[in-house]
């Protein structure tokens, strides 16, 4: 990994990674691996869909909404070629202590969950010092590049950071993150001791944990319903950890997200019409099939009609007129486009 703070329009690429003592550089495990490259496109599809949670404080009072939407997407690599991917855009805008703030989120990914690009912004309007940060996320030539800016008030620092590929693999981002977490609502599981790849709010790699706490019946719409409760934990490399807890339905939706250590909340307003769980059957395949013409009644018919249509035509040629000139027909025959006599 290489970084720069961004003063000038020099790279960074060429740089020596910093020194970072003793510790390691994170790895995702085997676990991490094996469940994002088992991923299917059919089952990811099941999940595409848009949703809408309102945001309140912990005494109900409403403060925004955050809406999160999935779909089916194209992407425009560097050279310009086009592939599907997963579109993932995520957004919020309300109040915090009476603050006005929000944040946004554009993802591309692969259907393994990989990421192609990312965009996100987050802005807090502080009455003295507003504040306001920026990260991007591109895969190019076989590494990450993430450029992360901080703007508060005039004032604006920008760092470019080069992570090579081998350091990403297992790396979820927060667009993949969205999509992973209904992944495990439809299949009621987690992936036992996972361990993947984040970036910590100073934009470190570090470890991310996603543990099952059970299922809990909760009232949504004045409806009871039976939802999935999924806790993920971003593990800093030198802050505290950091875990938000997903209570999840059966297809995916959220019903509701709490940032542990946070007052507020994000709950669904309304009870989505769930979809139904459908097993995913393999493609058919057909094997080859001879062909009798013989036997197919329409066939038979055509290939006969075009045998008669040929030797009506081939009368008229003159070879043909030359050979019956050598040998007669019979008597009863009439030489012609007429094949038999009335």
């Amino acid at each position: 990994m290489s970084s720069k703070l961004q003063s000038t329009g020099h790279r960074a690429k060429d740089h020596q990674p910093p020194a970072q003592g003793s510790l390691a550089a994170p790895e995702a495990n085997a676990e991490a691996i094996h469940f994002l490259s088992n991923l299917q496109q059919e089952e990811l599809q099941m999940l595409m869909f848009s949703e809408t949670l309102a945001m309140v404080s912990d005494t109900g009072e409403p403060e925004g909404e955050l809406t999160i939407e999935v779909q089916r997407g194209k992407y425009k690599d560097e050279l310009g070629v086009m592939s599907s991917c997963i579109l993932v855009h995520a957004f919020s805008r309300g109040f915090m202590d009476r603050m006005l703030c929000g944040n946004s989120l554009l993802g591309y990914l692969s259907w393994k969950l990989h990421i192609m690009e990312q965009h996100s912004q987050e802005f807090i309007k502080f009455h003295i010092l507003p504040m306001e940060h920026k990260m991007s996320l591109v895969k190019q030539d076989d590494q990450l590049t993430m450029t992360r800016s901080v703007k508060e008030g005039e004032e604006m620092k920008t760092e470019v950071t080069f992570f090579p590929g081998s350091s990403t693999v297992g790396f979820i981002s927060q667009a993949a993150n969205l999509v992973l977490l209904r992944v495990m609502a439809w299949r009621q599981t987690v992936p036992n001791n996972a361990r993947f790849l984040a970036l910590d709010t100073e934009g470190k790699l570090c470890y991310s944990t996603y543990q099952a706490l059970g299922f809990q019946t909760i009232e949504v719409d004045r409806q009871q319903v039976r939802v999935f409760i999924v806790e993920q934990t971003v593990h800093s490399v030198k802050g505290v950890p950091s875990s938000c807890q997903f209570y999840l339905l059966s297809d995916g939706h959220l019903a509701k997200r709490i940032q542990v250590g946070s007052p507020g909340y994000c709950v669904i307003p309304k009870m989505p019409v769930l979809r139904e769980k459908e097993e995913i059957e393999p493609r058919p395949v057909f094997g080859k099939k001879p062909l009798v013409w013989e036997e197919d009644l329409e066939l038979s018919s055509r290939f006969l009609d075009r045998k008669v249509r040929g030797a009506a035509a081939n009368l008229g040629s003159p070879r043909r007129r030359s050979l019956l000139e050598m040998n007669p027909e019979p008597p009863n025959c009439v030489q012609g486009p007429q094949l038999m006599t009335p």
